[in-house]
């Protein structure tokens, strides 16, 4: 169904004292987070802090508890149609990659977008404005030339590619990288960089979500450190990122260095003395 005009000002997430269970244990305790529409922001955290959870609740795959002086809310929204909500959030995860990695074509997994599904399947009906929107997105990515090929036999960077503009062909208000750069190489790590760069600039908001500091580009102006479960620091990132607090966040002795507008850590020996 769906649920009444969306206020194109308001919040991607609004949360509130926000609870949640995954079977006995607390995965997410008492997170209270708000993030603008249109602003680009990484979630940073080791694994284990709650950042898959976090992602499901966004996207309404795991529900907070209900308890008093608790809320959360989506584009303004408590209930959401799940459908009208993955037209308006374009998430890429190792998890949706993993599920189109079969001998579906790119472009039908482009396309399978419109449909919530991985694939187009018989009981489908494309309409000329999905074929057009899904060779625009495509194209936006510069991977037409790969869209009759099966996404089984793609590079990982293709792969991903492919799931960025399925997340795109809706005109999403915002889009949630999860492990933007799972099982990619070095040039296709870059060329993801780009990608994102080039998304944040043109106006999208982006939420990275990410264990990996050298991960954070540029246009990323804020960073939420989560850890256990609760929100260790939240900021601008040029006072939120400090040795001292991502050696507390990953409990190890680390050091961090921007040099061309990336970030790097150094580890153990190399936090103290900088060499390789």
């Amino acid at each position: 169904m769906t649920t009444g005009t969306i206020d194109a000002q308001a919040p991607l997430l609004e949360m509130r004292r926000v609870t949640v269970l995954r079977g006995e244990s607390t995965a997410l305790e008492e997170v209270t987070l708000r993030i603008a529409a249109h602003e680009r922001v990484c979630i940073l955290g080791p694994n284990g802090s709650g950042k898959s959870t976090l992602i499901k609740t966004i996207a309404r795959e795991c529900y907070p508890l209900a308890r008093e002086n608790s809320s959360m809310r989506v584009f303004g929204r408590e209930r959401w149609d799940i459908f009208e909500l993955r037209a308006l959030l374009g998430i890429v995860s190792p998890d949706l990659v993993a599920r189109c990695a079969t001998d579906a074509l790119c472009r039908d997994v482009v396309l399978s977008g419109f449909f919530s599904s991985t694939r187009i399947f018989p009981h489908h009906a494309p309409s000329a404005e999905h074929l057009e929107k899904t060779q625009q997105a495509l194209e936006r990515m510069g991977i037409a030339h790969i869209a009759a090929r099966p996404v089984a036999e793609l590079s990982s960077g293709e792969a991903k590619r492919t799931l960025i503009a399925r997340a795109l062909i809706h005109q999403p208000r915002a889009l949630l990288f999860d492990e933007a750069a799972s099982a990619l190489d070095i040039g296709a790590q870059m060329q993801l960089r780009e990608t994102m760069r080039r998304l944040a600039r043109a106006g999208l908001g982006i939420l990275l979500v990410t264990h990996h500091v050298e991960e954070i580009f540029p246009e990323i102006e804020r960073v939420v450190l989560l850890r256990g479960g609760r929100i260790l620091a939240d900021g601008p990132k040029e006072t939120v990122l400090t040795s001292a607090r991502l050696s507390e966040l990953f409990d190890a002795s680390v050091r961090l260095e921007l040099q061309d507008g990336q970030y790097r850590l150094w580890q153990g020996a190399d936090a103290a003395n900088g060499l390789e």
